[in-house]
């Protein structure tokens, strides 16, 4: 594990001088989700992970948290590691936060990959989440966690991979509830700002999620990836919400193959000028 002047928690690997993937964690989690992408990521790019602001080993936000400071937060840590341009991988709120900072960094973006990312919700629906995001103050994460982990697992593995799940468990409730909070809200608030954006998102895109996500439906993938011209969208069948947990290999394998359709975008990935 590295560290940023900002204190934020971060590892770097795979061959220096290959193309950059970011990979960009979801609410309440933390960058030790995506160790059994790293592996087969890494084999051809360079692979920064990293914690979200007070998520894992980070530091607090300093300021309050909105889409546009998490960007913002990436792209100061890309500055400081003289990173000029990525793909950049999100999940959940990642795959917010991805959206956002190619609109607000589109230069700096070689492609996008979404996974299991909310989108446009109906008025009743959205204010329902707003609710409920607020609620969550009052007992912080622990308040749902069961019914949270019902949402994103399969009852199978619930069931199967008992100590997966309470790794899962652990890492949620590990969270400071005021941090939590806030993030939650930007889960739930910020998906208004990134609705059929003009411009739009310019960047070769691969939108994913899972057939039994309910937060993340597969009918909000599909219009996320009809309002980015060329984006690809691949609903994998069976899974919830943290189906790329359960089967890491669909997803690397999809990501991948993106990836290799689309080599020629990677052309400046070293220090910035």
């Amino acid at each position: 594990m590295e560290r940023s002047q900002a204190g934020t928690a971060f590892d770097l690997t795979g061959p220096t001088g290959a193309p950059v993937l970011v990979l960009v964690h979801g609410l309440g989690l933390t960058r030790g989700m995506w160790d059994d992408f790293v592996p087969a990521l890494a084999r051809d790019h360079r692979v920064l992970t990293y914690d979200l602001c007070g998520h894992g080993e980070s530091a607090a936000p300093r300021d309050k948290p909105s889409l546009s400071v998490l960007a913002d937060h990436l792209a100061q840590l890309l500055d400081e590691l003289a990173i000029a341009r990525a793909t950049i991988i999100g999940f959940s709120l990642g795959g917010m936060i991805n959206r956002r900072f190619a609109l607000d960094h589109p230069s700096r973006v070689t492609a996008l990959v979404i996974l299991n990312a909310p989108h446009e919700r109906g008025p009743a629906e959205q204010r329902l989440v707003e609710e409920r995001a607020a609620q969550t103050g009052a007992g912080g994460p622990a308040a749902t966690i069961e019914s949270t982990l019902a949402r994103w697992f399969t009852p199978q593995f619930l069931t199967q991979s008992r100590e997966k799940v309470a790794q899962v468990r652990a890492t949620v409730l590990a969270n400071d509830p005021e941090n939590f909070t806030a993030h939650r809200q930007v889960l739930a608030s910020g998906v208004t700002e990134l609705i059929r954006p003009r411009p739009g998102i310019a960047a070769p895109t691969l939108v994913m999620t899972c057939a039994n996500d309910s937060g993340s439906t597969p009918a909000m993938s599909n219009a996320m990836a009809a309002e980015i011209t060329g984006a690809e969208c691949v609903i994998v069948p069976g899974l919830q919400h943290l189906g790329l947990i359960e089967r890491p290999e669909l997803f690397t394998a999809e990501i991948l193959s993106f990836l290799r359709r689309n080599a020629s975008q990677f052309q400046t990935n070293g220090p910035r000028a």
